[in-house]
């Protein structure tokens, strides 16, 4: 392969974020918990993988429209200004070509499927289009980015179980108020430059009220979790994983409590680790 060749490869592996798989960790998690929950155990194999891929392909075709949309304004952002897309290292025409091939890849995907999971995909698609707008018309893209991330919860139900219950809801908002709460962290680290250029986001509006805003988040999805272990009456073994998952939002809290970026980026990542756990909580206390 050559070196120009190499390059190239790289630059649509920064595109689709594929060097930073944190994005597509904080997705595959809800999906996981959902998959688990609607089988009540380990889901078919054949969804799981096909939920999997989908996470990939979704979330890097996500990451591609970002790019496309904030191209005029990424190039004023510190931490963006090297996007493949800012230098020109891809043209806009190629972006547009791989988004177009990842959303055949993900159609391909979902065919596999029953069609109210097709039908619950349109809707995905939709919201992970219409995210990257939303941050020139409201100060709350979160909570479209939220759908977003939570609309596999639906998904997973009806893939599994051919319809969507009323649990799906539930685990649907608990995962929206997480995402919301994770991203404003996010928006935290870029808030500076964001006021500069006119972005808008949950932690420009809030300014400082940011921080009450995140943690009341994360109490609220802490309680959700509660509510919903016993509603789906899960062992023992969740509370004390659930109490795990809490200290992760006391850490958390440590770190934003100075707004300083770097500190409210590593508190962002922190937010795997909570998924993860939360979903060992799930796997080893579905009875």
């Amino acid at each position: 392969m050559s070196c120009l060749c190499k390059k190239k490869l790289s630059a649509y592996t920064r595109l689709m974020r594929l060097d930073k798989p944190i994005g597509m960790l904080l997705l595959l998690w809800p999906t996981l918990w959902a998959l688990w929950f609607a089988a009540r155990g380990v889901p078919p194999i054949s969804i799981l993988i096909i939920f999997v891929a989908g996470v990939v392909l979704m979330r890097s075709a996500g990451c591609v429209i970002n790019d496309i949309v904030d191209r005029p304004f990424d190039g004023y952002v510190a931490r963006t200004k090297k996007r493949p897309l800012v230098t020109g290292f891809i043209k806009l025409k190629e972006a547009q070509i791989l988004l177009l091939v990842l959303c055949a890849f993900s159609l391909i995907c979902v065919l596999f499927l029953n069609w109210l999971t097709l039908a619950l995909s349109v809707v995905g698609l939709f919201l992970t289009i219409l995210y990257p707008y939303m941050k020139r018309v409201t100060y709350w893209p979160q909570v479209i980015l939220g759908m977003a991330f939570a609309w596999s919860v639906p998904m997973a139900y009806a893939a599994v179980l051919g319809y969507c219950p009323w649990e799906a809801l539930a685990l649907f908002a608990i995962t929206l108020v997480w995402t919301v709460s994770y991203d404003t962290i996010y928006a935290m680290v870029d808030r500076d430059d964001d006021l500069v250029i006119g972005i808008k986001s949950t932690a420009v509006r809030l300014q400082q009220y940011d921080i009450y805003f995140v943690t009341a988040l994360h109490v609220l999805v802490l309680l959700g979790f509660f509510v919903f272990a016993i509603m789906q009456q899960l062992s023992f073994f969740f509370y004390p994983v659930l109490g795990v998952a809490a200290s992760f939002v006391v850490y958390q809290w440590t770190l934003i409590r100075d707004r300083q970026p770097e500190k409210c980026f590593k508190a962002f990542l922190n937010n795997h680790w909570f998924g993860a756990v939360i979903f060992l909580g799930v796997v080893i206390s579905i009875p």
